[in-house]
């Protein structure tokens, strides 16, 4: 029993936290974390000058860092270039139908623990929410980041300004398959469909109906459009559900789970 818990602590070790800072850099630069990030390391983690981090650059660049600490001032030396492999799952974004009240900040947290590349508010035919702030969308981006941080991803996903229905239809061009959940879609399994729709799919995106769905008129374009209408089976979702049930299952055919 010993041994095992002496191999867990080795594992947990051998992981570095990792912390996201602007910019593009390269070995030998020196940079600051910022006041989130900062608490973070001094009053979260305990940490000290000399330990060891990894930071994540503007350009998804990796490097192992050690810390300097003076007073309320954090700073890291960028000291090596850590290699990543090449992810070859498909980069999915998300265009959420925005729900009420504080939904939005679950969404935003979940889809960055799934892997979404990309989160973009959807203004559609039945949203109640019709005015997003300035606010909000800074809101959502720092719970990206977090939770970017937190689950150990090597990136941040996007957190685009909102986006009216008919805008979303004219980019369905810019993506290898498109994907609207709708309840009165033909009820076809996902685990039978799903994998033809998305092979060799590098850029897929996912529209999401706010609380009341998608109406006739908007699904019938979103076809018309280009997009697959597709079933998530009998029961009908909740919207700030129904993006990560999608997600997830792309993750599994896709190989990441």
């Amino acid at each position: 029993m010993k041994k095992n818990r002496s191999s867990i602590k080795s594992r947990t070790r051998s992981s570095l936290n990792k912390f996201f800072v602007e910019g593009r850099h390269e070995t030998g630069d020196v940079v600051t974390l910022d006041g989130s990030d900062a608490h973070k390391v001094v009053n979260v983690l305990r940490m000290g000058g000399g330990d060891t981090i990894e930071v994540i650059d503007s350009a998804a660049q990796h490097f192992k860092a050690s810390l300097r600490i003076d007073g309320r001032s954090v700073h890291a030396a960028l000291e090596t270039s850590i290699e990543r492999t090449a992810s070859t799952l498909p980069r999915v974004t998300i265009a959420q139908g925005v729900p009420k009240g504080q939904k939005m900040d679950f969404v935003v947290e979940k889809l960055t623990e799934l892997g979404a590349a990309a989160i973009v508010p959807l203004q559609s035919e039945r949203t109640i929410v019709s005015d997003v702030s300035p606010n909000k969308i800074e809101r959502w981006r720092r719970l990206a980041k977090s939770a970017a941080q937190q689950c150990g991803r090597s990136d941040i996903p996007e957190v685009a300004d909102p986006l009216t229905f008919e805008k979303m239809l004219a980019l369905f061009k810019d993506y290898d398959c498109v994907l609207v959940p709708w309840e009165l879609a033909e009820r076809v399994p996902l685990r039978e469909r799903l994998p033809d729709l998305i092979a060799n799919a590098h850029d897929v995106l996912v529209l999401i109906g706010p609380e009341g769905g998608f109406s006739h008129k908007e699904a019938e374009a979103a076809k018309e459009a280009g997009a697959q209408l597709i079933s998530l089976g009998s029961r009908i979702l909740r919207t700030e559900t129904a993006g990560l049930v999608v997600l997830a299952i792309i993750g599994y055919i896709s190989g990441d789970a």
